[in-house]
């Protein structure tokens, strides 16, 4: 029983760990399309949204809303990409100002720059990381003291 309240921890663990790294490559594509990228006039193309329900068994459900945008690169490309938690707002038709970098126009924002937003959100979802992994630590360390015990 010690073994399955070490192996469950460390799989979690390890979906953690690639959370984090989904996370952090997102923020830097981000920072790197207001920085160092390109601008474009982009047409929103439509908006929906989808609904997940919580794997916890209550009954919340989590919307997420997603825009679909379309822009002409530079080199006369036309780029569809889709974002999500964008202004609730935007409606087909609009046009907005998209960031992207040359070497990689599918990964376009359409978001406002604002990189202090950007490092709290960041920051705020690798803390929470950081707090289920030490959740799961700290199984692991009860699971293995407490089997020693016997």
């Amino acid at each position: 029983m010690a073994v399955l309240f070490s192996i469950v921890p460390l799989l979690l663990i390890g979906l953690a760990v690639c959370g984090a790294v989904v996370v952090l490559r997102r923020a830097r594509q981000v920072s790197s399309a207001w920085s160092s990228g390109i601008t474009a006039e982009a047409r929103c193309i439509r908006s929906y949204t989808t609904t997940s329900s919580s794997s916890s068994g209550d009954s919340s459900v989590r919307t997420t809303l997603h825009t679909v945008y379309e822009f002409t690169t530079r080199d006369g490309r036309v780029i569809r990409f889709d974002e999500t938690d964008g202004p609730s707002t935007r409606v087909e038709g609009d046009i907005v100002t998209v960031h992207y970098l040359p070497e990689h126009p599918e990964r376009a924002t359409a978001k406002l720059p604002a990189p202090g937003k950007l490092a709290a959100s960041t920051g705020c979802a690798l803390l929470f990381i950081g707090v289920f992994i030490a959740f799961a630590v700290f199984l692991i360390v009860v699971a293995n003291s407490a089997g020693s015990m016997h």
